[in-house]
């Protein structure tokens, strides 16, 4: 006798995240621009009332600066609405926030108005508050494009330099993701369970150690291309690196926030030299003799 073959597993459900490159972004603020200009004077009811025309954009762009001396580098990070798992402004107005199932939060236009206290409950301060409206609001991943065929928000669609990306994937494909691409939260601390992932934060969260070694060659100093560079903590060497047609070495992506470096250069021809540096923070050591 025939059995009806059991039913397949549902597959799983795959939802948005936003993958930001802070090593991409040159600040040119197409991504407030565009989203400013989607908004600002425009309703999509279900969706998002308008936005403001001044006051605080749901983009946001900060600047971070590190180093001294010639070896300075600045990253430009974008921020805006999480698109949290486990929200706070959800569970401070389960009336008026809502997740949808592919994981977008929606501030609800008609059920929020007023609520001027949603704005505190975001720990990233992506919720902005529109004073005309009186309305909090925020980043909506351009859910009502993306609902009419959009494969991308208009920050994405408008940046130059491809800082951002929306993947759409279940939750093992984007743990596979975020594994391959060394991703993070921008807050890890709040264990918020955000749908926005940021790569190369190291050039943020994290310092470099650089410097340049130079020596005499028939009696005129030069900047010394091919010598070993080794970075050592703790005794250990962590790190090593080659100088530059510049003699220029950098030691970069360094986590530890207290003790010492010491830098050890070595070159065929050359007595070796060595520099100290403090960890915690960017550091360019100037030049470094050999000889």
């Amino acid at each position: 006798m025939s059995q009806t073959p059991p039913a397949a597993p549902a597959a799983p459900a795959a939802k948005l995240n936003l993958v930001i490159d802070v090593a991409l972004c040159e600040n040119c603020n197409n991504c407030i621009l565009a989203t400013k200009d989607e908004y600002v004077g425009n309703a999509f009811p279900g969706y998002s009332a308008g936005h403001a025309r001044h006051g605080d954009s749901v983009i946001a762009i900060s600047r971070h600066v590190r180093g001294s001396g010639h070896m300075v580098d600045v990253t430009y990070v974008p921020t805006l609405c999480n698109h949290c798992d486990d929200a706070p402004c959800m569970k401070a107005a389960p009336n008026a926030v809502k997740k949808r199932d592919d994981g977008v939060v929606i501030i609800d236009p008609v059920a929020a108005k007023g609520n001027k206290d949603l704005v505190k409950a975001c720990p990233y301060g992506a919720i902005v508050w529109n004073e005309e409206a009186q309305l909090p609001q925020n980043w909506t991943f351009d859910a009502h494009l993306l609902d009419q065929g959009w494969k991308e928000p208009r920050c994405a669609h408008s940046c130059p330099t491809g800082v951002f990306t929306v993947v759409k994937a279940d939750e093992a494909e984007m743990a596979r993701r975020v594994a391959d691409q060394k991703l993070e939260p921008i807050r890890p601390e709040l264990k918020t369970k955000p749908r926005v992932w940021y790569k190369n934060l190291a050039r943020v969260n994290g310092h470099f150690v650089s410097g340049a070694v130079v020596g005499t060659v028939k009696g005129v100093t030069e900047c010394i291309e091919g010598a070993e560079v080794a970075l050592i903590a703790d005794g250990k060497t962590i790190a090593a690196a080659r100088t530059d047609a510049f003699g220029d070495f950098k030691f970069d992506g360094l986590t530890r926030t207290s003790g010492d470096y010491t830098v050890k250069v070595t070159r065929q021809g050359f007595p070796p030299a060595s520099a100290a540096a403090k960890a915690g923070a960017s550091t360019y050591l100037g030049e470094i003799r050999l000889g």
